[in-house]
């Protein structure tokens, strides 16, 4: 399964995800002018991965903003991967926020208490 790439803009994530290393990587902010239209591509990835995933999906997801679609967005992405879980496939999700950030921890702590998922809350220096 070739990677999935996407550059960030002033307006939307890094996306990195290596299907073949199970590594999936979202940085940055995350405001786009049609939100689902920039996640079904990684919806359309999920979906394709689950069909033959690494041993380890290893989701890293590092946000500086992110608005309220993004966030129904991300967890729809979530539920995908819970779905890979529930298939007794491995799966973690590392939260990255700012020392400091309580808006950004919080969203973490969020989404740690609706999907059933390993999540590991993951603070670096602001």
């Amino acid at each position: 399964m070739e990677p999935l790439h996407i550059e960030p803009t002033s307006t939307t994530p890094t996306v990195n995800f290596d299907g073949a290393k199970g590594i999936c990587e979202i940085k940055g902010k995350s405001n786009p002018a049609n939100t689902i239209d920039f996640y079904k591509i990684l919806y359309d990835y999920i979906d394709e991965y689950s069909k033959a995933p690494a041993a380890l999906t290893d989701v890293h997801i590092q946000f500086e903003y992110f608005n309220t679609s993004t966030s129904k967005c991300i967890l729809t992405a979530f539920k995908k991967l819970e779905d890979l879980y529930r298939a007794r496939n491995e799966v973690v999700i590392n939260w990255y926020y700012e020392k400091g950030d309580d808006d950004m921890l919080d969203a973490g702590n969020d989404f740690q208490s609706i999907i059933h998922l390993p999540f590991k809350l993951v603070e670096i220096p602001g």
